[in-house]
């Protein structure tokens, strides 16, 4: 596996992203979406949150990578026809599984490709990341919709991305699981750039008091400091839109949830948030972290 990181190492540093006709300088931001524990709403956060910047018009692709779990599908109420499962498979370009959704939403579904994509053998992994590394400046941003959790695999997207935003719920045992992805990411990298979401607030006093007491929590025990995007209220109308398989933000535009995600996206693009090296610093801390 060195011999095989170390030969891909250099023809990653070799190749440049092949797309000639994007603006100099632009570059493709990936986010992750994350949570320590399943159940606090991450995939309906991810989904929402990419609809809201796409309003900021910005372009945007959401890649599923919940081991096992098409979350983002389901959601959409769409059956993909490829997968990054079959992309492998079939040896497809990106662009093959790209699926579109509302409002010009662009999404990949992982299939069961991630159960077997980092034992790929040398040919297979080159040719899946050059592949990616197409989108670079085709997009602004690549959402990740992580699994729940400190997996292997999560955690090599969490790491590599440039901006990771982690979800908890005001719960203790959600709060819990949150700082236990946090201990490790930090005790691994100190340098990734955390953003804390509290969903399903009964009222915005709940959910600011528990930020609150996550970032010092943190901050004093870890030296890691956090900032917050805000707290999201607990809404019926969200497990409303699940069932109906529509969006939040299209199904309730004016619903208390769909604006607070709106308000959290619009927050989001005015931090000052340098850009690393994008989507091909994305590729190449992926594989040799």
């Amino acid at each position: 596996m060195l011999d095989q990181a170390n030969g891909l190492r250099e023809k990653m540093k070799n190749q440049q992203p092949e797309n000639p006709g994007r603006k100099a300088g632009k570059k493709t931001r990936v986010l992750a979406v994350t949570s320590g524990k399943g159940g606090v709403g991450k995939s309906n956060f991810a989904l929402n949150f990419a609809l809201s910047l796409i309003e900021q018009n910005k372009k945007v692709l959401i890649f599923d990578v919940d081991l096992g779990f098409a979350n983002i599908e389901v959601l959409l109420g769409l059956m993909p026809r490829e997968t990054i499962a079959t992309m492998i498979e079939k040896d497809l370009a990106v662009q093959d599984i790209i699926e579109e959704g509302p409002n010009g939403l662009l999404f990949i579904s992982g299939g069961n490709g991630f159960n077997e994509l980092f034992q790929m053998n040398d040919l297979k992994l080159e040719k899946f990341f050059k592949e990616l590394g197409t989108l670079h400046g085709k997009v602004d941003y690549i959402i990740l919709d992580t699994g729940a959790g400190l997996s292997y695999e999560n955690l090599r997207f969490i790491l590599a991305a440039d901006d990771v935003i982690l979800l908890t719920t005001p719960e203790p045992t959600s709060v819990t699981d949150a700082y236990s992805v946090v201990k490790m990411v930090q005790g691994i990298d100190p340098n990734v750039h955390l953003k804390l979401v509290v969903n399903q607030c009964i009222s915005e006093k709940e959910g600011q008091q528990t930020a609150d007491n996550f970032k010092q929590a943190t901050e004093q025990f870890l030296g890691k400091e956090i900032g917050s995007l805000g707290c999201i209220p607990s809404d019926a109308r969200v497990p409303e839109a699940v069932k109906r398989q529509q969006p939040l933000l299209l199904a309730y535009p004016n619903s208390e949830s769909a604006t607070a995600i709106r308000q959290m996206a619009s927050g989001f693009l005015q931090l000052p948030l340098p850009y690393k090296l994008g989507l091909k610093g994305f590729i190449m801390k992926i594989l040799f972290k």
